[in-house]
């Protein structure tokens, strides 16, 4: 039988080799071009430059679906993210579907709107009117509201003067155009996460967004002030993966964090053993013979 001391020490070695594999390498992946609407490269005016912690600027005027004069900045309450959109309303496909991902992410998380995010879609054609707003919103509210029961106060459609969208869509990198021959706006699929104080913090790029994909977005954009502690140590496992344009798991912290939980189950089944060995007195065959003392050896 092992002694309690022995057993400390082969428990500890047990968690040396869960923990050694931290050492490997992480491997992070660069950006990729977004692809178009037909999935080709659009021209360099309508791409998306990734503005990453670059800030927006709060005092941009707009005008709300209900036609009031609204502040960039009144959105940006400093402690709630925002998951910003651009679109137009009469667009004749592509913005219906972001705005369908959008409400069908919003549907199945159980983020709060109002309460852990708000929303705001922008218009950037200058012909769209506050009605045109209100119409739409109607419609994606709708999509949503049996699971988020207060979206309507917190989705927020937008229309602005030009200068005033234009700017906006600069400092996200939000590239767009008006396409003479089709009659209508060249732009990507892309939803931009700021910040409680108008920080870019991620880009979610297509038409379908999981609803994993948008909840850690808005975590990683609270910045410790949204979602739950399971929310936060879902985000120290996954990173976002251009190539893949989702969270995909980080091998290296997966292993990391398992090995600490090892060494916290270890230790609440180690220490008290510990403990109870230094209370009790010493087994006289663990310390070998006394000094001077020889053992019983067999008769001469």
């Amino acid at each position: 039988m092992f002694s309690h001391r022995a057993r400390l020490s082969l428990a500890l070695a047990a968690v040396a080799l869960a923990t050694a594999g931290g050492s490997a390498a992480q491997v992070t992946r660069g950006p990729v071009q977004p692809l178009g609407q037909n999935g080709r490269v659009e021209p360099p005016e309508v791409a998306v430059t990734e503005h990453l912690g670059a800030h927006v600027s709060t005092d941009l005027a707009f005008t709300d679906s209900e036609g009031r004069a609204v502040r960039l900045g009144d959105l940006l309450d400093g402690e709630r993210p925002v998951l910003l959109t651009f679109s137009y309303h009469t667009c004749p496909m592509l913005c219906s579907l972001v705005l369908d991902g959008v409400a069908d992410a919003l549907a199945a998380t159980d983020l709060r709107a109002g309460e852990d995010f708000e929303v705001v879609n922008v218009s950037f054609d200058p012909r769209d009117t506050p009605a045109r707003a209100a119409e739409a919103k109607a419609k994606y509210v709708a999509r949503v509201a049996p699971g988020q029961p207060d979206i309507a106060a917190h989705w927020h459609f937008l229309t602005g003067e030009e200068a005033a969208v234009s700017r906006l869509a600069s400092e996200v990198g939000f590239g767009y155009a008006w396409d003479e021959p089709t009659e209508q706006y060249a732009h990507q699929a892309v939803l931009i996460f700021l910040g409680p104080e108008g920080k870019v913090t991620r880009y979610l790029y297509g038409i379908g967004y999981a609803e994993r994909d948008v909840r850690l977005a808005l975590v990683e954009a609270g910045d410790g002030t949204v979602g739950s502690t399971l929310d936060r140590l879902l985000l120290t496992c996954f990173q976002y993966d251009a190539d893949a344009r989702s969270y995909t798991p980080v091998v290296l912290n997966i292993m990391k964090l398992g090995g600490g939980l090892l060494l916290v189950a270890l230790a609440a089944f180690l220490v008290p053993l510990w403990l109870r060995e230094r209370r009790r007195p010493a087994d006289p065959a663990d310390l070998g013979p006394l000094p001077g003392l020889e053992p019983d050896g067999p008769p001469a």
